[in-house]
């Protein structure tokens, strides 16, 4: 990644541009979401470092300005400013809505820093005196030069800083979260080790001047390939989460639907198709899926009288022998009294002067078809489970030899 020509550093800094572009329409829809704020932040800084860092972008800088090594504090500035950006996107990411004037409080120390850092640095550069360009070594050949000295250290200690703080933060934060975003945390962790050995590089190359040695092949070209790698895992880190929410709530609501599809299929005999929603392939799942549980909620209306207790109680009790959750077990008692009830309605339609007294007593509530989630599991244990469909079979036996 260290070749003359840049490429390898345009390349992924042009996905992490296209990547910031995609994200400003929702930055537009919602400009006070700090949050997408410091994503797209945190995106378009880490493809300028990139754009900067790559021996052809030097060398163009150095020329255009006309003031030989003006690329430097250049880049250290936006390295540091990435640096930043990092630390202020998880301290927004990690806190919640109770945290959140916390959260402000340290994201604005934060800017300040690092805007502090980036004043220090071109500070140093307009003090030092640096006449020979160097396009791939100026950390080392200029390692003993006053000023010049110091804005590189300053650079590397702020880089260094920043990753150590990322690396504990998303230690700490991986630990207790799940899913995506444990994946996501463990790519930033990773960019960051990455770092810290880039920095440790650096600082041997600069340290083995300082004792009259040469190390610098550690700070050229063996460096160089380690941030830009640190940089793109540390991009994605923070974008694959949030595509992977995206994805989550496309796929979401398809799953729904077919999960609910068990209850429908048992309850379609008794709907009554009051309202119908869903009219052809082009109805948007959402509708769908609506149009599902309003059809299991009419089908469950239609069936309630039927509901036996007896069978409710025997099935939450063999439920509980399983060794299941209290939940569990009465997910399943409430789908196995409703597939019984549903057997007894339709015996009861198809010969209407039969057992006019299933309709008497009190009937159970079924607890878990009081909520979308709940609806689902209700569906699904009357298409998984074995004491559900023992209760069906002996239903339809019995009605059948009435």
């Amino acid at each position: 990644m260290s070749n003359p020509n840049g490429f390898a550093f345009y390349i992924p800094g042009a996905l992490l541009m296209l990547a910031g572009c995609m994200k400003l329409p929702a930055l537009w829809r919602n400009p006070k979401d700090e949050l997408l704020r410091s994503v797209c932040v945190l995106l378009f800084v880490a493809a300028c470092v990139f754009a900067v860092a790559a021996v052809p972008s030097i060398a163009g800088i150095n020329r255009i300005t006309g003031v030989p090594n003006m690329a430097a504090p250049v880049v250290y500035s936006i390295l540091t400013a990435f640096s930043g950006s990092n630390l202020i996107l998880i301290i927004r990411w990690s806190s919640g809505p109770a945290e959140a004037t916390q959260a402000k409080r340290r994201a604005r120390r934060c800017t300040w820093a690092t805007i502090s850092v980036i004043a220090a640095i071109w500070a140093s550069f307009v003090l030092g005196d640096a006449p020979v360009e160097r396009l791939t070594d100026l950390d080392t050949h200029y390692a003993t030069t006053p000023f010049i000295r110091e804005m590189i250290i300053l650079y590397l200690v702020a880089h260094t800083t920043g990753a150590v703080m990322m690396t504990v933060l998303c230690t700490r934060w991986a630990r207790v979260v799940h899913g995506p975003l444990r994946a996501g945390l463990v790519l930033i962790v990773i960019g960051y080790i990455l770092n810290l050995v880039y920095d440790a590089l650096k600082f041997t190359a600069i340290g083995a001047r300082w004792s009259g040695h040469n190390l610098d092949h550690l700070s050229w070209p063996i460096a160089p390939p380690i941030a830009a790698v640190s940089a793109l895992l540390v991009g994605i880190g923070f974008i694959s989460p949030l595509i992977a929410q995206r994805l989550i709530n496309l796929v979401s609501p398809w799953r729904q639907y077919y999960q609910l599809q068990p209850a429908w299929k048992e309850l379609r005999v008794a709907t009554q198709h009051s309202i119908n929603l869903a009219r052809g392939l082009r109805t948007p799942i959402d509708v769908r899926v609506c149009q599902l549980e309003s059809d299991i909620y009419d089908g469950i209306l239609t069936v309630h009288p039927y509901l036996d207790p007896a069978v409710h109680a025997h099935s939450l009790a063999e439920a509980r022998k399983t060794s299941l959750s209290d939940e569990d077990a009465a997910v399943i008692a409430d789908a196995a009294a409703l597939a019984h009830a549903v057997v007894l309605w339709t015996r009861r339609t198809s010969e209407p002067g039969a057992a006019s007294e299933e309709q008497l007593g009190d009937k159970p509530v079924l607890t878990s078809a009081v909520s979308a989630a709940g609806l689902v599991l209700l569906s699904q244990a009357l298409h998984k489970s074995p004491i559900v469909r023992a209760t069906r079979e002996a239903a339809v036996l019995e009605s059948s030899n009435r």
